[in-house]
């Protein structure tokens, strides 16, 4: 693949630098660049300025509000943002459930939910997850009675992340009985979270931060006007969105912003008078590591490309989703071995922007075992990798 970049190109990325050098709010930046925590707000005014500019869908086709860009200018993109210190986009409602809307959708439901989704006026969640449905995802138990024109939704969502912000949620519910085959009992349902009978519950990571709920619906009442489709096809929709979530799990501009982090933190000078990259053994596992980010680079081009045509990611967004998560990980693994001691210690507060305490450890040592540990997710959502090699061994390698 020829990644050298055009006259067009150039001017593009020089574009996106001016860009991100004026408009990108430096509090923001640093809260991203020094590991600190981001507020709702900050998420929503990065979206809406994006919005305003034009960028905030870059995977949308045009006629929706979205780029036009070519896989080389998402390339440039995602990576000045990441040297920018912007922010990832929270991917539920621009990346996961537009192409849902805009895919499968009526002109109705595109007038009525894509707008304010582009302008970031409306923060949607997630419901898929089950207490007893997770990587068997078809067995999902919450049900939606038919009741005239409405719906009477009943069960539980887990792992629910951001639900305690969350406007909308788009959730799998099964709509056909017992007697009906799992994956053609399931139907994609919008439902407004101030709807009455709906309790968000609180779920703390072992950082004790909140970040993923439970979400339990008692006699909800959906109208099936917020149907995407046609009733017993939300498996076919859920599908597509999750090739999209997964080819966003990679975060290889973010995975090379880190690992750049790491190398230099390691190449500080110690007590001793050397550095953690002087030794061949920790440097070697830091090539390996490029090597693996430069393959996984050129993956996510491909697809990219793919997606530019029209296409939903393939199999290929489970590939980039194994070895992505896989790679960031071991980039945890990294992060923890230069911060050493430092790891130890974790102190919540001296990641909020205002703390003017005494910080624990050089850079974002402090911060490293939290994020190791938050991110032993990343393997299991959006499907678990295990999953993965499943559906490669099936669609790519006809097993």
């Amino acid at each position: 693949m020829n990644v050298d970049l055009s006259s067009e190109d150039l001017a593009f990325q020089q574009e996106a630098r001016q860009f991100l050098a004026e408009k990108l709010p430096k509090d923001i930046a640093k809260k991203i660049k020094e590991d600190l925590h981001l507020t709702k707000e900050d998420n929503i005014v990065w979206q809406k300025i994006l919005a305003e500019k034009g960028w905030s869908a870059v995977n949308w086709p045009v006629e929706y509000g979205g780029t036009g860009w070519t896989s080389t200018q998402k390339y440039i993109w995602n990576t000045e943002c990441a040297k920018a210190g912007a922010p990832i986009i929270v991917p539920f409602g621009l990346s996961m459930v537009a192409p849902v809307i805009y895919g499968f959708g009526n002109d109705e439901q595109k007038q009525r939910f894509l707008p304010s989704i582009l302008n970031s006026d409306v923060w949607w969640c997630q419901g898929y997850s089950e207490p007893n449905a997770g990587s068997d995802l078809a067995s999902l138990k919450t049900t939606a009675t038919s009741d005239g024109d409405d719906y009477i939704v009943n069960g539980t969502k887990t792992w629910t992340t951001l639900a305690q912000y969350a406007d909308w949620i788009f959730c799998l519910v099964r709509t056909g009985g017992p007697e009906v085959k799992n994956q053609q009992a399931i139907s994609f349902l919008l439902i407004d979270m101030k709807t009455p009978g709906i309790t968000v519950s609180p779920i703390y990571m072992l950082d004790e931060r909140r970040e993923v709920n439970e979400v339990h619906f008692d006699n909800v009442r959906v109208p099936k006007i917020n149907r995407i489709g046609e009733e017993g096809q939300g498996w076919t929709y859920a599908k597509v969105l999750l090739t999209h979530e997964r080819t966003g799990i990679a975060e290889v501009a973010k995975s090379k912003d880190t690992l750049s982090k790491v190398k230099t933190l390691a190449s500080e000078t110690n007590d001793a008078g050397s550095s953690l990259m002087e030794n061949p053994i920790f440097a070697h596992k830091v090539a390996e590591l490029e090597i693996d980010l430069l393959a996984l680079e050129y993956t996510e081009l491909r697809t990219l490309a793919a997606v530019s045509t029209g296409k939903a990611p393939g199999p290929e967004s489970s590939i980039l989703k194994i070895k992505g998560t896989e790679i960031a990980q071991k980039i945890d693994e990294l992060k923890i071995e230069v911060a050493g001691y430092y790891a130890i210690p974790f102190i919540d507060e001296q990641f909020n922007i205002e703390f003017d305490g005494e910080k624990v450890g050089p850079g974002s040592a402090a911060n490293s075992a939290p994020m190791y540990f938050n991110h032993r997710k990343t393997t299991i959502y959006g499907g678990s990798n295990e999953v993965q090699k499943n559906i490669i061994c099936k669609a790519v390698l006809g097993l």
